[in-house]
């Protein structure tokens, strides 16, 4: 029988990401940003003046694609980059007024966001879910070469193992006669 893959929890995690990522989308557009530049906006308010590579590894992007949303925020006036004063190599992202005001903004679009989501679940729920989201994670985030445990993973369980070895032996048979 093949895997179904419809009943599957990962199935379910990517299509809960689509439509969170649609949702967010909308509320962020209300507000002139596309899905990820929040995060830059949040990120910089966390800290401003980062480096280019330290937003990149506090987003977990690539270097091209933080210099691709930065150039596009800082030309929305939300952002300005800033040769280093100690590094002429180095340039840093800092928030400009504007850049700071939008963050309020979105606040509020994550707030709505998440009571969009959590509809229908009480807090009890909604803690042991942020804490099986983030067991997921970490369990994505270990590389599976690393991992002997996952060594089973690229082997065909029994029922594929006999699966297959059932129509090896009538493909056997039809070739003989």
């Amino acid at each position: 029988m093949a895997f179904n893959y419809k009943k599957s929890i990962t199935f379910r995690l990517v299509q809960a990401a689509k439509a969170q990522r649609a949702r967010s989308g909308a509320h962020l557009m209300r507000i002139g940003l596309h899905p990820g530049q929040e995060l830059v906006l949040k990120v910089l308010a966390d800290a401003d003046g980062r480096t280019m590579s330290q937003l990149a590894l506090a987003l977990g992007v690539q270097p091209p694609t933080v210099t691709k949303m930065v150039t596009r925020l800082s030309s929305q006036g939300y952002v300005r980059r800033q040769v280093s004063d100690t590094d002429g190599r180095l340039a840093r992202v800092y928030l400009t007024d504007k850049g700071s005001e939008l963050v309020l903004s979105v606040d509020k679009a994550w707030k709505r966001l998440e009571r969009e989501a959590m509809s229908g679940l009480d807090d009890k729920d909604r803690k042991k879910l942020r804490k099986l989201l983030r067991q997921v994670e970490k369990n994505l985030s270990i590389s599976i070469d690393d991992d002997p445990e996952h060594e089973s993973d690229f082997e065909p369980d029994n029922e594929e193992a006999a699966e297959a070895e059932k129509k090896g032996g009538k493909n056997k048979e039809l070739s003989a006669a």
